[in-house]
């Protein structure tokens, strides 16, 4: 389970976050949906731990993420969370296998070890025929479904994806969305999205909307 409780975020004098509470149970599929400037993706970056809040907690399990510094917590977020963003995010000078293996290399991982699970991963996502080929030599729905392999090669408590769609077509869109679900199913996997695509968000277990920097209804 992983817990935000009473989060506040400012950047200079514009309070984005203005006390926000989440909860987020294991294997819940959420998405997180609001205008423009609501402070969606902030709140994604503060319970991924890429920032910090100026108050408030964030938990996993009863892990105060936010006690955890340096080392130790790039420690904790290789090994427990999971990114996906609109634009893959691919290393264009690795391979597939290597792109997919590179947070488990990172984490320490023996090197055997990381390809292995790479390997399973990307078989899963029906890329095993590309798995040698470079990011530009893909389209973009094989792009993200090695991004989506790469967040999940750690095993980790959560994927947090930002606008994971947003640069597919309505093919591709629909492809990603089924395989959001089919991960949950086959492997338990835990995902929070921030998205604009109204299809995902009614798909999802729970839609938690935000306006002006608080959660609406």
């Amino acid at each position: 389970m992983i817990r935000a409780v009473d989060i506040h975020k400012s950047f200079d004098n514009l309070e984005v976050l203005k006390g926000i509470d989440v909860t987020v149970n294991d294997g819940e599929i959420v998405a997180i949906v609001g205008p423009s400037g609501a402070g969606k993706t902030t709140l994604l970056q503060l319970l991924g731990t890429l920032d910090s809040p100026d108050r408030g907690n964030v938990y996993y399990g009863d892990t105060d993420v936010y006690t955890l510094r340096g080392k130790e917590l790039a420690a904790f977020r290789g090994k427990n969370i999971g990114f996906v963003f609109q634009f893959h995010q691919l290393l264009p000078e690795f391979n597939v296998l290597e792109n997919v293996a590179m947070p488990a290399l990172i984490a320490g991982d023996r090197r055997a070890d990381a390809f292995e699970r790479a390997r399973k991963l990307i078989d899963y996502m029906g890329l095993g025929q590309r798995s040698s080929h470079r990011p530009n030599q893909l389209s973009g729905g094989e792009r993200q479904r090695a991004a989506v392999a790469r967040a999940l090669v750690n095993n980790p408590s959560v994927v947090l994806a930002d606008e994971p769609s947003g640069s597919l077509d309505s093919v591709n869109r629909r492809e990603l969305h089924r395989l959001f679900f089919d991960l949950r199913r086959d492997m338990g996997t835990t995902f929070v999205i921030v998205t604009h695509d109204n299809t995902l968000a009614s798909e999802a277990d729970r839609v938690i909307t935000l306006k002006d920097g608080l959660i609406a209804g």
